[in-house]
């Protein structure tokens, strides 16, 4: 077994002597997907309790060390946690009861204990991690990809380099993501719903999505620009009322 799994079952061992914990779900690698983790895993769970223990839980990791000893630790939000115990594991957790539990977005869990009177479907029991919306499609990508482009590249030419970075090589990175999403479902693999840059490199080839072109750094947006610029424009057809601007731009 991998030492983050048999963290949690001692974890949940622990759990289940204390009268006021329902259920501890592993989330991510350690969800219904273990064949991901790897010496680069972290441990994601969601420990769901009962109504008024949530700030205790928060608050004290006298539950969490029980396992093994922790080193380091944090509040990160209302309801959770970031912490590394001793021997090296990382884990970041948060902390709900059972309503609470099913007015969040989340998907993939396993339920690694549970009581035996905890209701059921607790690791279904989540809101959709993607809402439906109606600018989730190719045209709303593409043009919010060429108006990063633009912004991004118009604070470059300002000497506001770092904000031009995230516009050029995030933001516009972000609607190409989209944009494969939507033009090649194919290749739908292990996509994260919530941050749409995992696992990428495993999902596309970079004669597919050359990213190292994209990204070249802080030094580099306008020729991160000009390769996503070339990117667009050899996949979809693109307005000349904004495209055109752009290369003038990178003309400059």
């Amino acid at each position: 077994m991998h030492p983050m799994l048999r963290r949690l079952d001692d974890l949940a061992a622990h759990l289940a002597t204390r009268p006021d914990t329902v259920a501890l779900l592993g989330l991510g690698s350690a969800g219904v997907d273990p064949d991901r983790l790897d010496d680069h895993s972290d441990l994601d769970f969601f420990l769901v309790v009962s109504d008024g223990a949530v700030a205790r839980y928060v608050d004290s990791i006298d539950w969490l060390a029980a396992p093994c000893p922790v080193a380091y630790s944090f509040a990160n939000e209302r309801n959770g946690r970031k912490a590394r115990y001793a021997d090296g594991i990382f884990v970041e957790y948060a902390v709900f009861t059972v309503a609470e539990l099913a007015r969040l977005p989340f998907t993939g869990a396993r339920v690694v204990w549970q009581r035996p009177d905890a209701p059921a479907g607790l690791a279904g029991s989540g809101a959709s991690p993607r809402p439906a919306t109606p600018y989730d499609t190719v045209e709303f990508h593409l043009n919010e990809a060429l108006t990063n482009l633009y912004v991004g590249l118009h604070r470059e030419l300002r000497g506001e380099r770092l904000t031009a970075a995230r516009f050029i090589q995030s933001y516009a990175l972000d609607r190409v993501l989209a944009l494969l999403r939507l033009s090649e479902p194919s290749a739908a693999h292990r996509r994260d719903p919530f941050d749409p840059s995992r696992r990428v490199e495993q999902a596309y080839p970079p004669e597919v999505l050359p990213l190292a072109a994209m990204v070249p750094g802080y030094r580099h947006n306008r020729e991160a620009a000009r390769a996503t610029l070339d990117w667009l424009a050899a996949r979809f057809p693109l307005d000349p009322a904004i495209a055109g601007p752009i290369r003038a731009l990178l003309a400059t």
